[in-house]
């Protein structure tokens, strides 16, 4: 989908994946020592906002400007404390110029892309990481099309986190963790219709090594 039907879908209802962060990033992320962070498909902010809440400096980037819209009439209602770690970037993650090293996390959350334009995406994001920066990517799996539900139902945009390996494997990154994982659907993102279930995605935590 382009930046104009994002647009469209995110003109056509209120908070899109909801206003509570993915559950992914909660759980891998709490209790991180904070530091500046980027978010990539910030969509309409929940996981950007969330980070800022605890204690993240962070630029929330996406290529639809309605979802950002939305963000900064989220981020005028936040305390002043929380607001003024936000900021928010119109912009394509395919060909994000990030400074060098110049984040200490990267988070790409269910940016469902073709395999190259998904690889061209983690590796610029993996080249913004600073020493000891964390890159995290939460996703719609390969596998979800058949042991689980909602999420995209083309296969060419879903992935495995062996695919999320094997796009980085020559960058030098310490995984952390990689694998497929479960969530109840309705949590969160894009469950379809009132279908009940389990989704499967796929969860890869990298880490870059302290110099």
């Amino acid at each position: 989908m382009d930046s104009q039907g994002w647009d469209d879908r995110y003109a056509a209802s209120e908070l899109v994946w909801g206003a509570a962060p993915n559950r992914w990033v909660v759980h891998e992320l709490t209790g991180r020592a904070p530091g500046h962070a980027l978010d990539l498909a910030a969509g309409e902010g929940r996981n950007a906002i969330w980070l800022a809440a605890q204690g993240w400096e962070v630029t929330g980037l996406d290529f639809s400007a309605v979802a950002l819209e939305r963000a900064e009439l989220r981020t005028a209602e936040l305390p002043d404390e929380v607001a003024d770690r936000l900021t928010w970037r119109h912009g394509d993650a395919r060909t994000l110029e990030a400074p060098a090293g110049g984040y200490d996390l990267v988070l790409v959350a269910y940016l469902q892309l073709p395999a190259q334009d998904r690889r061209t995406v983690l590796r610029r994001a993996a080249g913004a990481l600073a020493p000891g920066g964390t890159l995290l990517v939460v996703g719609h799996d390969l596998g979800n099309l058949t042991d689980g539900v909602g999420g995209p139902q083309d296969p060419a945009v879903l992935f495995t986190p062996d695919d999320v390996l094997a796009d980085l494997a020559d960058l030098g990154l310490r995984t952390v963790r990689a694998e497929r994982v479960h969530r109840e659907v309705g949590e969160e993102p894009g469950h379809r219709n009132a279908r009940t279930g389990v989704a499967v995605d796929a969860l890869v935590r990298l880490e870059r090594g302290a110099e």
